[in-house]
């Protein structure tokens, strides 16, 4: 059975604008590229997946670490979330407005992990009582607004681990306690 894991780097204060927070450090991006490419896949809200679309067409400005994300990236299956799309990209899947069943199945049949991104969806997947895993990547930025990693109540957590990911990150781990 695979675990849904709901991660997303965010500011001291609670958000995850990552245009405001920044990017990674490269130690950070490092820890990234690997993560990738050890999910099973990733399941997206429709606003975090048109922002990822971004590593589907290469840039010629990127270094090499961009190159092996977007890689990784574009090799991993993504199902989207979305009413108002009527297609995806490579590589992805658009879910039904019925997403809970299609995830329910999805974790089911598959092994491993799969990412949930944007906190939308993560909020209808934690309701649901599907999100397995909260990972929190904090950066040492105060945003003062913006989307909140948490969009309602959460059930209790427990914190299960804690790690320095880089000099500008920490990640904490919790379950539904």
């Amino acid at each position: 059975m695979a675990k849904l894991v709901y991660a997303l780097n965010q500011s001291l204060d609670g958000y995850v604008d990552h245009l405001k927070i920044g990017p990674p450090s490269p130690a950070a991006f490092r820890h990234f590229v690997e993560m990738v490419r050890g999910l099973t896949g990733s399941i997206y809200g429709r606003h975090l997946y048109e922002i990822m679309r971004y590593w589907d067409e290469d840039v010629p400005e990127w270094d090499a670490a961009d190159r092996e994300f977007a890689s990784a990236w574009r090799k991993q299956p993504k199902w989207v979330v979305s009413r108002s799309l009527k297609s995806v990209g490579p590589n992805a899947l658009l879910l039904a407005p019925e997403f809970e069943n299609a995830i329910r199945k999805l974790k089911a049949e598959l092994t491993g992990e799969i990412q949930v991104g944007g906190p939308v969806l993560a909020h209808s997947l934690s309701e649901a009582g599907l999100i397995d895993e909260y990972r929190l990547y904090l950066r040492p930025v105060v945003l003062g607004g913006g989307e909140p990693f948490f969009m309602g109540p959460r059930p209790p957590l427990r914190l299960v681990a804690s790690d320095v990911i880089a000099d500008d990150m920490v990640r904490l781990s919790y379950v539904p306690a």
